[in-house]
C-alpha cells in the first residue's frame, strides 16, 4: 500500500519515523528536495534501514535517479529532485520474482507450453482473465479479487516477456508509458496549477478527451469509431460509438426520435425474418441495427446495455437453477432411482410455467 506524506507539514519526521517503524507499504515523501539533500540523507539513515530503496523524482513524478539505497545514495551526485519515492525492499519482491518466473518459463529449458505462445494464441487468456475479474468484482470476494488479478497480472508480464525476447519493449517500458499517461492526463493533480475541488466531473472528462485528442492530433472521429467496433466488445462498442457521435452532434432532438428508430429497425427485421426464401445476412444486419438502436435508447436514459444484459442472464441463470431445484424435488421423493432424466422432461409446459413464476418470485 502506498502512503503519502508532504515534508512541509509539521512533525513530518515523526511520521516518516512511524512509518519506518511499521514495516508496511511504501511511501511517497512529497516536497522534500528544497531541503539539505545530505541532512535529509541523514534523517533517513536515522529511521531507515542502510538498505531502504529509494527513488528521486521530479515535480511531475519523472524519475531523476533510482532505484538507489540510503547506502548508495549520494546527494552530491544527482540532480535536483522534488519527490522522494521510498519503497519496502519486500515490496517489488514478488513483482520481481513473477518477471524471473515468467522469463525462466520461456528460456530454452523451461515449458514447452509458455515457450510455444505467442502474443497472438494468448490474446483469449487476456479476455478470460479479465472477464473473471469481473466477476470476482462483482461477486465481492476479495481473495477471488486477488486471485484473478494475479492471473490478469500474468498475462501482462507474458506478454512484455515475448516481446522483450523480441527486443520491442519490455515490462518497465510498459510500466513507463502508463506511468507518464496518468501524469499527462491528470494535469489537475500533477500540473503547475491544479484545478480546484469544486472542478465538476464533466469539466474533468472534457479536459481528459482534449488531452487524448492532443496525444493523436491526426486520428478523425471516424477513425476512433472504427477502432472501437474492431476491439471492444459488441454492446460495449456500441454504446461507446454512439456515445461519441452525439458529442459531435449527431443526436436525436428528443427521445421519441430513438423510439421511431427501435419501431422502423423492428419492422424491418421482422420483414426479414418472413422474407421467403430467407436471407441469413439480410437477417443478422437488420438484428444488429436493432440492437444498435436499443442500445442508442438505453444511453438517452443513462443505461449500459452490456451491464442490463449481464444482470438478464445471471437472473435467468439463477431463475433456471431455481426452476430445475423445484422440479427435481418431488420427482427424487417419488422416483428416488430415476436415473439421469432430466427432471423438466416430465413436466408439462404449464407446470413447467408454474415453476418458473415462483423462481421468478424468489429471484426478482
Amino acid at each position: 500500500m502506498l502512503q503519502t506524506l508532504d515534508s512541509l507539514e509539521p512533525d513530518w519526521q515523526q511520521h516518516l519515523a512511524r512509518w519506518s517503524a511499521a514495516g508496511q507499504g511504501s511511501l511517497l515523501l512529497k516536497s522534500c528536495g528544497k531541503k539539505d539533500p545530505a541532512e535529509l540523507r541523514r534523517f533517513l539513515q536515522q529511521v531507515c534501514a542502510p538498505v531502504q530503496a529509494l527513488t528521486l523524482l521530479t515535480e511531475d513524478l519523472q524519475i531523476v535517479g533510482g532505484p538507489l539505497t540510503l547506502q548508495s545514495w549520494d546527494p552530491q551526485a544527482t540532480g535536483s529532485f522534488a519527490h522522494l519515492y521510498l519503497e519496502r525492499s519486500a515490496s517489488a519482491q514478488h513483482l520481481s520474482r513473477l518477471a524471473a518466473i515468467v522469463a525462466q518459463l520461456r528460456a530454452p529449458d523451461g515449458c514447452p507450453w509458455d515457450r510455444a505462445q505467442t502474443p497472438e494464441s494468448l490474446t483469449p487468456y487476456i479476455l478470460e482473465e479479465a472477464y473473471e475479474t469481473v466477476a470476482a468484482i462483482r461477486a465481492e470476494d476479495p481473495a477471488a479479487i486477488a486471485e484473478e488479478l494475479g492471473d490478469l497480472l500474468l498475462q501482462v508480464v507474458l506478454q512484455s516477456q515475448i516481446f522483450a525476447e523480441r527486443n520491442h519493449f519490455d515490462l518497465e517500458t510498459v510500466a513507463a508509458r502508463i506511468a507518464d499517461k496518468l501524469i499527462r492526463r491528470h494535469p489537475h493533480v500533477f500540473g503547475e496549477a491544479p484545478q480546484s475541488d469544486s472542478s465538476s466531473l464533466s469539466e474533468l472528462h472534457r479536459s481528459w478527451e482534449d488531452i487524448k485528442q492532443k496525444e493523436q492530433p491526426q486520428q478523425t472521429l471516424g477513425q476512433k469509431l472504427l477502432h472501437y467496433a474492431e476491439s471492444l466488445p459488441p454492446l460495449m462498442a456500441a454504446l461507446k460509438i454512439s456515445q461519441k457521435v452525439v458529442g459531435a452532434g449527431f443526436e436525436w432532438p428528443t427521445v421519441e426520435g430513438i423510439w421511431a428508430k427501435v419501431r422502423e429497425e423492428e419492422a424491418e427485421l421482422c420483414r426479414e425474418l418472413e422474407r421467403d426464401p430467407p436471407d441469413p445476412a439480410r437477417q443478422e444486419a437488420e438484428l444488429g441495427d436493432l440492437l444498435f438502436a436499443l442500445v442508442n435508447l438505453g444511453r438517452w436514459y443513462g443505461l449500459d446495455a452490456a451491464q442490463a444484459l449481464t444482470q438478464t442472464n445471471l437472473r435467468f441463470a439463477r431463475r433456471f437453477l431455481r426452476l430445475e431445484e423445484l422440479a427435481r424435488q418431488p420427482a427424487e421423493a417419488a422416483l428416488p432411482s430415476s436415473g439421469q432424466a432430466s427432471p423438466l422432461q416430465r413436466l408439462t409446459l404449464a407446470e413447467l410455467e408454474a415453476l418458473w413464476q415462483q423462481a421468478k418470485q424468489e429471484h426478482p
